[in-house]
């Protein structure tokens, strides 16, 4: 018996070009940014550690650490997570506005739709790439810290007992800010991902990106210069949308009044009193916004690069 097989089996192949498996786009694009990845995280833990041996040589440490030693414990992580937020920010504006903004600015974008993936699709890959390499930092900065909490104990004291004065509460607290940086990282992601898929350029997105928090930072300060100048409350209300100052201080609304004393919060701050609820709710807005736009901009607009 004879099998007749059809000569033409290009209907075959261009079914398999068709079809990318979501977890095979993020796996290329994290080929893609590997090395840089790399460089940058080596970059992001010398900063850091150089960081926390610049709060290791406070003076009097050593008497924090064998008097007071729960205090000494919250000053280094509170320190550590301060320091980690505001290094890992930068490193996510810039990885992410690579990731999405380089495929524009080089053109190899419309390369990478002809091998039958959607812009949507790739868009959420990239997303899912940055946010799972986000976690792993989170993971490996903790670890970091512990570790140097530990060999700070030794050279202070010459054992771990300062690290026997943690308590339930103080690990909920580290916890909670925990949180604090995991959502200034979501909010920190989506910006980028946003201002690159506007601008549709590597330099656009990357300006635009570590540009927005300074601003936010300086209209906070012009914000209660105006407020002094007319006496209005006009102009302290509107600091209350400002993305910035609440993630600046949302570590503050996260913990217990007892601790905020020694938590380390960096940057201005909303001009009014603001509660939990409303931080969350300012942060949600500007989060829901920019995936919004960076979905739209992405799924409308036609690709002419």
């Amino acid at each position: 018996m004879h099998i007749q097989v059809p000569s033409d089996t290009s209907f075959l192949s261009s079914e398999r070009v068709r079809y990318v498996s979501f977890s095979g786009i993020v796996r290329g694009e994290f080929v893609k940014i590997a090395r840089l990845f790399w460089w940058m995280t080596a970059i992001l833990a010398i900063g850091f550690l150089a960081a926390l041996l610049l709060q290791a040589s406070v003076p009097d440490l050593n008497l924090s650490a064998q008097k007071t030693p729960l205090h000494f414990l919250y000053d280094i992580m509170e320190t550590g997570m301060t320091f980690f937020r505001i290094l890992v920010g930068i490193f996510l504006l810039i990885l992410t506005s690579l990731c999405i903004g380089r495929e524009y600015q080089y053109g190899t974008i419309r390369i990478v739709l002809a091998r039958g993936v959607g812009r949507v699709q790739l868009l959420l890959a990239k997303l899912a790439l940055i946010v799972l390499l986000s976690l792993g930092l989170v993971v490996l900065f903790s670890l970091i810290t512990l570790i140097f909490l530990c060999m700070l104990s030794f050279a202070l004291v010459g054992n771990l007992a300062p690290l026997g004065a943690t308590t339930s509460a103080f690990w909920a607290n580290t916890g909670r800010d925990l949180l604090a940086v995991v959502i200034s990282m979501g909010a920190t992601i989506l910006l980028a991902a946003a201002m690159s898929a506007l601008g549709r350029s590597l330099t656009f997105g990357i300006s635009a990106s570590l540009a927005w928090f300074p601003l936010d930072n300086v209209s906070a300060l012009v914000l209660n210069v105006l407020a002094e100048v007319t006496h209005s409350h006009f102009w302290p209300s509107l600091s209350l949308y400002l993305l910035g100052p609440q993630l600046n201080r949302l570590p503050d609304r996260l913990l217990p009044k007892e601790v905020q004393g020694v938590s380390a919060s960096f940057g201005a701050e909303p001009l009014v009193s603001v509660s939990l609820v409303q931080a969350l709710m300012v942060v949600g807005a500007y989060v829901l916004i920019f995936l919004v736009l960076t979905l739209v901009t992405t799924w409308k607009r036609d690709i002419k690069e």
